[in-house]
């Protein structure tokens, strides 16, 4: 079983973020039925995913704009030029580890700085969003720093908004499934806030089992209800379209933000720096309340899928030959947005889930997996997972 590595925020951000440290059986769950080369959820009644729509709505990020890509630099003269030039002040070596500078560099200056001008409350919001990016957004498992490849973003404050952010932490999360959907990965890292969100709004499952007050007595009790249930997923059970446009509230949900949801159904590469992944929505057509035909093939990402930051990266990213391709098929995006199909003679609906059944009728029914597990392996399972808690 793996662990949940999601960072818990210091006393400074509500401590109630830390709370999806304790929904690793679900974490867990969900892992198993995802598949990186779909990069989509296998359920008995159909494909689904996270998506840009569910970003937009349970974490008001925009979904629209400029890909967040760009320059990666090994060089520590680099970075602090960019720090000085950023916040005034530039750290030590001793404060950094490789490209990354160290969250107790950040909180030290964050709370140091002084907001008698605007230069000085600038630099302070700066402070802010790196930290909420590490710490939220796009937490990986190194733990203690962020990389200074954002930086340069931050420079103008009227662009900041300008670029997807949303794509960027989507993108983040769907690597952090790809990894863990591993036999060998022990750890899952990312923006876990958003899938828990997405949980908790899509499977009305989720929300039996958190409203069960003994299933929280018993890890074993939690992972014999969990899985079984996902096994025995029913229509009714999933909710394919969240939010309608009239039962969104304007006072929750930005109207420049839900403008932007002309893009929630593109097909397109998620894109972050490195990271490439791949938004699957002919997948999941149902999730925008479109009919569900057999989609096209599996996307194959190549050699831009998996690409990791170790060891020197002096790279522009945006027109580096893995991933060029891919940050101009984003910049395309309104030209693979989902459109209705015509109708067949037969309802497509059933000869998308016949196609699906035969295709994947294997990996749907996850129950004997568990089942097999006598009680002293399960026993183990749960030490080893406690002593990996942060």
């Amino acid at each position: 079983m793996l662990t949940c590595d999601h960072p818990v925020p210091l006393d400074r951000y509500n401590d109630r973020i830390g709370v999806v440290q304790y929904q690793k059986v679900l974490v867990n769950a969900l892992i198993e039925r995802w598949h990186p080369d779909t990069h989509t959820f296998h359920f008995p009644i159909g494909d689904c995913a996270v998506t840009l729509e569910d970003v937009a709505l349970l974490l008001g990020l925009p979904t629209d704009g400029l890909p967040i890509t760009g320059m990666t630099m090994s060089s520590f003269e680099a970075l602090e030029a960019e720090c000085l030039l950023q916040f005034g002040v530039a750290p030590r070596k001793s404060d950094c580890k490789g490209s990354g500078i160290k969250l107790t560099w950040l909180w030290d200056l964050k709370e140091n700085l002084e907001l008698t001008d605007k230069i000085g409350i600038q630099r302070y919001v700066r402070c802010h969003i790196i930290l909420l990016i590490r710490m939220i957004l796009f937490g990986d498992k190194s733990g203690a720093g962020v990389h200074w490849k954002f930086l340069p973003l931050l420079h103008d404050f009227g662009s900041i908004g300008q670029y997807s952010w949303g794509s960027e932490c989507l993108a983040h999360l769907y690597r952090a499934l790809c990894r863990a959907s591993h036999f060998d990965c022990k750890k899952i890292d990312g923006p876990l806030t958003l899938l828990l969100g997405w949980a908790w709004i899509r499977l009305h499952i989720y929300r039996c089992f958190l409203g069960n007050p003994t299933v929280s007595t018993s890890k074993q009790i939690i992972l014999r209800y969990n899985v079984p249930a996902f096994d025995e997923l029913q229509e009714g059970q999933f909710v394919w379209v969240a939010c309608a446009v009239d039962c969104v509230d304007p006072n929750i949900i930005l109207v420049k933000i839900y403008m932007q949801s002309v893009v929630w159904s593109a097909t397109v590469p998620l894109v972050s720096f490195e990271c490439i992944e791949w938004h699957a929505t002919d997948w999941y057509r149902r999730q925008f309340s479109f009919v569900q035909g057999v989609p096209y093939q599996e996307r194959n990402l190549d050699k831009a899928h998996g690409e990791v930051l170790t060891g020197p990266k002096n790279l522009n990213w945006t027109i580096a030959p893995s991933h060029s391709f891919w940050v101009m098929h984003w910049t395309n995006r309104y030209n693979h947005v989902l459109i209705e199909l015509s109708m067949p003679s037969q309802h497509p609906l059933d000869t998308y889930m016949y196609w699906y059944r035969t295709k994947f009728g294997d990996r749907l029914n996850l129950s004997n997996l568990v089942v097999q597990e006598n009680d002293e392996g399960n026993q183990d399972m749960d030490d080893d997972n406690e002593e990996q808690e942060p």
